[in-house]
């Protein structure tokens, strides 16, 4: 086995998707000559050709707009927004077009396209790039919305989702890209739509996905060293389609649970867990579903992100409350 990131196993998902299929295609802001901000993309342009590595102006509305007009005609397009709240611009053709062509041409054009947008804070950037815009994807129905969290997912949830006929958003934590892990490449894991438990616990269920992930399962380990509790962390890998049937059962074992995400709180992922878990297993729950979750404020200088994302202490803190209630 070998020691990979999550950059390398993105990389290497997308190599291998190009390898195995000429329509697929990549393009975005820088990356082809550059490898991209982030080098997730790198060497493949000298590889594959400008053809099929393709740079494109800053204009994140054309760069989703050209992908639906190449899926239209055939092609497997992957773009990338070059960071999360530079994605904005292209809300309405992935709203208005993107997600809704499978529906408005009654399912005889599929949409293949998957939209990589590196999310989240961590890396003492300002705003607009250091943002979590889950909650715009995962509202607008026909889209799939993944989010990995180690490079084992990386690789085999971005060759899913190229795979996939309908459209994808692939929310690439960026301060995990060197995160590392003893692989051998390719890996298949649990297919999109289904979570995984990550580390059983008895006393209460951590929800996690993406960045957050790491801080659960640091959290969980801090618990046990300190005899507070023995916690059960669940990575939810995919946004939608939600794991609903992992999280209730986790539920009626543990009878508590806490979601954690770096998006503010209100109306965010957190709260739609919160609300599925409470209709289906209201009897096994010893105590309301508690958030943990960055401010709802807009993301603050680099200065001050550390206080606005949950840590392990504000995760512990939370979970303190639901054991206390």
């Amino acid at each position: 086995m070998a020691s990979v990131t999550m950059a390398k196993a993105l990389n290497t998902a997308m190599r291998d998707a190009m390898e195995a299929d000429d329509r697929v295609v990549l393009l975005g802001e820088d990356v082809g000559t550059l490898g991209g901000v982030f080098r997730i993309t790198d060497g493949l342009q000298k590889d594959f050709g400008e053809h099929r590595v393709m740079d494109t102006p800053l204009a994140e509305s054309a760069i989703m707009g050209i992908s639906i007009g190449l899926a239209m005609r055939g092609y497997r397009p992957v773009p990338e927004m070059q960071f999360d709240g530079f994605s904005y611009p292209a809300l309405d053709q992935v709203i208005s077009h993107l997600a809704k062509y499978r529906n408005r041409s009654r399912g005889t054009q599929a949409m293949p396209v998957v939209c990589r947008i590196p999310y989240g804070g961590g890396i003492g950037a300002v705003e607009h790039h250091s943002e979590s815009p889950e909650t715009y994807y995962a509202h607008t129905a026909g889209l799939k919305v993944v989010t990995p969290s180690s490079p084992a997912d990386a690789y085999s949830l971005l060759r899913q989702s190229i795979d996939a006929e309908d459209p994808v958003i692939f929310l690439e934590p960026k301060r995990r890209y060197w995160l590392k892990q003893e692989l051998d490449l390719p890996v298949t894991t649990e297919p999109i739509g289904r979570a995984r438990v990550l580390r059983e616990g008895s006393d209460l269920t951590l929800v996690a996905y993406g960045p957050m992930v790491k801080v659960a399962m640091d959290t969980a380990t801090a618990a046990a060293e300190e005899g507070l509790a023995s916690l059960e962390v669940v990575d939810l890998r995919s946004l939608v389609p939600l794991d609903e049937e992992t999280l209730v059962a986790s539920v009626e074992r543990t009878g508590r649970m806490v979601v954690v995400h770096e998006a503010s709180e209100f109306l965010g992922m957190g709260a739609e867990i919160a609300a599925r878990v409470t209709e289906q297993a209201f009897l096994s729950l010893e105590a309301p579903v508690l958030r943990c979750t960055g401010l709802d404020i807009p993301y603050p200088p680099a200065k001050l992100e550390e206080a606005h994302l949950p840590g392990v202490d504000r995760v512990l803190w939370t979970v303190q409350r639901s054991l206390d209630y």
